[in-house]
């Protein structure tokens, strides 16, 4: 995902979805997956060398990647959708808020309390065994790339880097989620999300989405497996709570008068039995990333 602070910051992007052949490029890579150059070049019925033309200008925005693949036809290059969303900020920050970002591990959660069908694993292995929550409370849990469970909540400190005198205007969290793992009887995912005990608002997964290979998840990782998740954003600011654009509640951030001393705690909760959910890190699933956080700020 990527979300651009203005449209003038879009300029690259909508010009590279300008051509008509470059937006079929995008439509096949999303709805069928990554493929080859020759492959693509044959749908398009376009030359090997206009195709690369076109390929260049979309991998300039970050809309394609290209990968080399090794098999038995030689070295062949793979193009891929390097994201899902594009978000555009028409109202841009104004010049007197500030930011900063941190990246939390999936495996530095503060609190949970789970139950039913769980796990944890590292892009090396798994940590401990399945199925036992007494892991979550192992040492190793820090160094987790993706976790699940079936029924319970799993929380996360944001870190907070206030400035004295200033407030909080929004704050953004992207992380990639998905349905429970190891459970055959799950159902797609529902989570409810809180901060600091207050209801933000429910995300609902559209159905059973982590079936193909992800793109970073490991070899060994077992295909009966969930193999990714969806990149979702979840957004609170002056105007409500949002996840991927979308309210989904009318809790605003000025609702809980943060300052540089207050403790933030982010929970995501099992809304309904039997409809666990996942969260992917890096080294799983598709985006490579862990919970990225990204918090605007202003003086008082």
């Amino acid at each position: 995902m990527i979300r651009l602070g203005s449209l003038d910051e879009g300029l690259d992007i909508m010009k590279a979805l300008g051509s008509d052949i470059r937006t079929e490029i995008v439509r096949i890579l999303i709805e069928e997956g990554p493929m080859n150059m020759n492959e693509l070049a044959g749908r398009l019925d376009i030359t090997n060398g206009a195709l690369t033309s076109h390929i260049k200008k979309l991998m300039d925005c970050g809309l394609v990647e290209v990968k080399g693949e090794t098999s038995g036809h030689g070295n062949q290059k793979i193009c891929s959708v390097a994201m899902d969303k594009v978000l555009i900020d028409v109202q841009a920050e104004k010049e007197k808020q500030e930011s900063y970002t941190a990246d939390i591990k999936v495996g530095q959660f503060s609190d949970y309390n789970i139950e039913g069908s769980c796990g944890l694993a590292t892009s090396r292995g798994i940590i401990g065994e399945i199925n036992n929550a007494g892991y979550y409370s192992h040492p190793e849990h820090y160094d987790a790339d993706v976790l699940w469970l079936e029924k319970g909540y799993i929380e996360y400190i944001i870190p907070n880097l206030l400035p004295e005198g200033n407030g909080f205007d929004e704050i953004v969290l992207s992380m990639e989620l998905g349905n429970a793992i190891s459970n055959a009887e799950a159902l797609p995912a529902v989570v409810d999300f809180s901060l600091n005990g207050h209801d933000l608002g429910r995300w609902f997964s559209p159905g059973y989405v982590g079936s193909s290979k992800g793109l970073f998840t490991p070899p060994w990782w077992d295909s009966k497996y969930e193999q990714h998740g969806l990149l979702k954003m979840l957004v609170i600011n002056h105007h409500g709570t949002f996840v991927d654009g979308l309210k989904i509640s009318d809790t605003l951030i000025d609702m809980f008068k943060f300052d540089n001393k207050s403790v933030i705690k982010l929970r995501m909760e099992t809304a309904e039995e039997n409809h666990g959910f996942a969260l992917y890190g890096k080294g799983f699933g598709n985006y490579n990333q862990d919970i990225d956080v990204k918090v605007v700020y202003s003086e008082r």
